[in-house]
């Protein structure tokens, strides 16, 4: 690229594991380098000694596409900068180049990215002289044409498959796999599932720079790094899952050990109502707790029916809502420089020491945070409540059944 970091990790970094180590001994870091690479490498599997140009370009549009700039030009007000060119000394071509998810560089102060679709590379591509370079100077580069005819191309791929799908695990062969970090940041992978990023990495950025900033910003108030520790204490000591709704749990816990059996809704709620007006609860948080039993009775049951729990299971605890959301809001600081690498894996171990606490598996801790998700939207009407669970379904089985999925392969003690 000319200037700042490198374009990525050099061959072989990372352990051998799901993508295949098959470029010159390098390893793709995520199935979408390994997708690419297999689909724009002449004649791999076409016969025809040819790229297959429309499954590269199928590839690309489900995917995030990173330009990288510096962060004094993504600071400045109104600012906004041209596509970076880079001059090719093999051809003596001028490209512009972007990056694909798994080739990010390590995290650097001064040097972030912006996310890109190729669709909206299309709309602003400025001549018909430039190429696309994908990953160039990597083990995985590729360059396409980009005249007027290749753009509609990349246009036409964005809507045959409908762009960047969420509900899609990716693993970096290169990021923590095994050991207390890698457990760790499997806590925020429901979150990294949901928006189909990278659940392994702390590096240079969570989504982009930008966005990071206007997540932390929105819902978190965070604006700075005071802002960021303090929503970081308030996560780890579990203040935003919800006190109501944890008292409630409690409340079936503490029966559960009295009765040694679950106990039945009646005798749930009657424990409840009377635990509430024992500590002066207002009006509004018993109709709160009322609400939140019948809510855990009617969603646990659709997952003993979906046989996501045990016919005899039951969720104990919220607290993976906001564990699982603090490695969010730690990989978030990270990527808008409020903090620095170190600090960040010292935050999502400390994280990892509290979960770890808190929960025996993680099948519990999954459903917990899917459950306090789900009561998040359970007002907002059934067609919405629905497509939530449905979504929270498909995140848990996707990391408790699929055999690349942290769940499956990180001990949980």
């Amino acid at each position: 690229m000319g200037t700042g970091p490198e374009a990525g990790p050099g061959p072989g970094t990372g352990p051998e594991t799901g993508p295949t180590a098959d470029v010159g001994g390098a390893i793709p870091p995520t199935e979408i380098e390994r997708g690419l690479h297999v689909a724009y490498e002449p004649g791999h599997g076409t016969g025809t000694g040819s790229p297959r140009t429309d499954e590269v370009l199928d590839i690309l549009s489900c995917t995030r596409l990173y330009l990288l700039l510096p962060r004094l030009h993504a600071d400045t007000p109104g600012y906004a900068p041209p596509l970076p060119t880079h001059r090719d000394p093999a051809t003596g071509r001028t490209v512009i180049p972007v990056l694909t998810p798994g080739m990010l560089p390590p995290w650097h102060p001064e040097w972030v990215f912006r996310q890109i679709t190729l669709a909206e590379l299309a709309r602003v591509w400025p001549d018909n002289r430039r190429l696309l370079a994908v990953n160039h100077g990597t083990p995985f580069a590729l360059t396409l044409d980009a005249r007027p005819k290749h753009r509609r191309a990349w246009e036409q791929a964005c809507a045959r498959t409908g762009g960047q799908p969420n509900g899609r695990l990716l693993t970096h062969s290169g990021g923590p796999l095994h050991g207390p970090l890698a457990h760790g940041l499997a806590l925020g992978a429901q979150l990294a599932v949901h928006n189909g990023l990278v659940w392994n990495q702390l590096g240079a950025a969570y989504e982009d720079y930008a966005t990071d900033i206007d997540r932390l910003r929105n819902p978190w108030r965070v604006r700075n790094r005071a802002d960021f520790r303090e929503k970081l204490d308030d996560l780890l000591a579990t203040r935003f899952m919800g006190r109501v709704q944890e008292s409630v749990l409690h409340t079936r816990r503490t029966l559960v050990r009295r009765l040694e059996r679950t106990p039945s809704y009646e005798e749930w709620s009657a424990a409840v109502t009377g635990t509430l007006r024992t500590h002066d609860a207002s009006t509004a948080d018993l109709a709160e707790a009322a609400i939140t039993v019948r809510a855990v009775v009617r969603y646990e049951e659709k997952f003993r029916a979906d046989g996501a729990l045990a016919p005899d299971g039951r969720i104990d605890s919220f607290a993976a809502f906001d564990f699982g959301r603090a490695v969010n809001v730690v990989r978030l600081a990270l990527g808008a420089r409020y903090i620095s690498p170190p600090e960040a894996e010292q935050a999502v171990l400390t994280i990892d020491e509290a979960a770890r606490r808190a929960y025996p598996s993680w099948a519990d801790f999954s459903l917990g945070y899917a459950l306090r998700r789900l009561l998040s939207f359970d007002e907002d009407g059934v067609e919405i409540a629905d497509r939530k669970y449905q979504e929270s379904l498909i995140q848990h089985r996707i990391l408790t059944q699929d055999p690349t999925s942290p769940y499956r392969n990180i001990p949980w003690s």
